[in-house]
């Protein structure tokens, strides 16, 4: 935004401090008004013709903006991927704990990438990792999604669980 001497303009429309429009006036007059008044002329609309000016208290005006950009930024939620890692042959206690993880972190809003890994001869039965993903899959039908299915990487399968959308 170009403010008090930073505008090129041979007339501008101006708007006073409380909003109410003045008219087409030159740009000399326009700066007088402004600092009669203790503020500044503030170029709002300069594509227009003749460009939009105002007067305002710039600073305050750049305090407050940058107060609003920074409750916006507050209010914003980032989504994490959490990882929970298991084994095919994990057992039945093991595994409750894991899901009771994957509840809590679904629960928190973050989506959740179940990993198993296979070690040595495990390999030859990966078809016992693809069943324990889609059983926990079937289990957290009710609060999550299955935002992307089994997918080998080398020695591993993968599963990415998203939060199910509240309608």
């Amino acid at each position: 935004m170009n403010v008090n001497e930073a505008i090129r303009a041979s007339e501008v429309r101006l708007i006073d401090e409380d909003g109410k429009q003045l008219g087409i006036v030159p740009l000399r007059e326009a700066l007088q008004r402004a600092q009669d008044v203790g503020l500044d002329l503030v170029e709002v609309a300069p594509q227009a013709k003749p460009p939009v000016c105002r007067i305002m208290d710039y600073g305050k005006y750049k305090y407050e903006q940058s107060k609003k950009a920074q409750e916006a930024r507050k209010k914003q939620s980032y989504i994490q991927v959490k990882e929970v890692k298991m084994r095919p042959r994990t057992d039945v206690h093991d595994l409750e704990v894991k899901k009771k993880q994957i509840r809590k972190f679904i629960s928190e809003g973050n989506k959740v990438k179940v990993t198993v890994r296979f070690r040595g001869r495990e390999i030859v039965h990966s078809d016992m990792g693809v069943e324990l993903l889609k059983r926990v899959a079937e289990e957290m039908a009710e609060i999550a999604v299955v935002e992307q299915m089994s997918k080998f990487e080398g020695r591993t399968v993968n599963m990415v669980l998203a939060p199910k959308k509240e309608k």
